[in-house]
């Protein structure tokens, strides 16, 4: 059995493309794409399109993200248009316009947990993050204690994503496999991210982490070709920011001025520009850069 599991492409085609491409030279028996296919990024019709016809075509199983939630949501959304709320979604609208009402539909359908068992009886299991959620994420740092609680019990591997940062580690007897992220890695390396999971009945499950490098110059262009940074409200900059450092910034971002948005105290605007003026993600701005 030869599993490839994608994550986390967030509308990056040409990250995407590249990693299809790779996978297909590696000829897996099966590939599993956990989560986060669209949102956050410019290219959301292609991405989603793209595996909808492999998934279709090939049999590659889908399984729902966070953002995809984000998205679903707007179908029956009846809060405001305006103001501090609006503003901390208004990204999610962008690409839900993008999508229409039938993928929204399609996003809100999908599972949010797949399994294989081996002939051995012994079992993987994916998720995009967790049985907490699919924002309860595991991390390098995160503790072994807490990890348990994060896992399925009992399971021989145990795939998850969601925090863009690939690693692998044992925890009571299971493969814990964060499988990183396609198109916006946080780990500062900017290459495409994926996983190859194999079972054979002498060796048993293994599992690696593959880096795929692609056109990321094309990629940046879409971010200003789309209309995703004119149209998609204050925060598209911040994951341009996040795409061009490859590291995480909105997490840091929400906790410092997530509240003072909230309160109207400052627009979402302002508190992007003083945390990207004095974190060390400002060589990445527009501003600085002039992109």
């Amino acid at each position: 059995m030869k599993l490839a599991v994608l994550s986390d492409i967030h509308a990056n085609w040409p990250a995407l493309a590249a990693t299809m491409a790779d996978v297909d030279a590696w000829r897996p028996d099966l590939v599993l794409v956990n989560g986060d296919v669209v949102n956050s990024g410019p290219s959301n019709v292609a991405c989603w399109e793209a595996v909808r016809q492999r998934a279709a075509a090939d049999g590659w199983v889908l399984l729902r993200g966070n953002h995809e939630e984000y998205v679903a949501e707007w179908l029956e959304y009846a809060g405001p248009r305006h103001g501090p709320a609006y503003d901390l979604i208004r990204l999610s609208e962008w690409t839900f316009h993008q999508m229409g009402d039938d993928a929204a539909r399609a996003m809100a359908a999908l599972p949010e947990r797949w399994q294989w068992a081996a002939p051995d009886g012994s079992r993987l299991v994916a998720m995009h993050a967790s049985p907490l959620g699919n924002r309860a994420g595991i991390y390098p740092f995160t503790s072994d204690d807490e990890a348990r609680r994060k896992i399925v019990p009992g399971a021989a591997v145990f795939l998850t994503a969601h925090t863009h940062v690939p690693h692998q580690r044992l925890l009571d007897g299971t493969q814990v496999v964060n499988t990183g992220s396609i198109g916006l890695p946080g780990d500062g390396d900017g290459r495409a991210s994926y996983g190859r999971v194999t079972w054979e009945r002498r060796r048993g499950w293994r599992a690696e982490i593959v880096r795929v490098a692609y056109d990321r110059a094309a990629a940046e262009r879409d971010f200003f070709a789309s209309g995703f940074l004119a149209e998609a409200g204050p925060e598209a900059e911040m994951a341009l920011v996040e795409f061009r450092a490859a590291r995480d910034a909105r997490t840091r971002w929400r906790a410092i001025y997530g509240d003072s948005v909230r309160r109207g105290e400052l627009t979402l605007g302002e508190t992007i520009r003083l945390f990207l003026d004095e974190t060390e993600f400002r060589p990445f701005a527009l501003a600085t850069t002039g992109g």
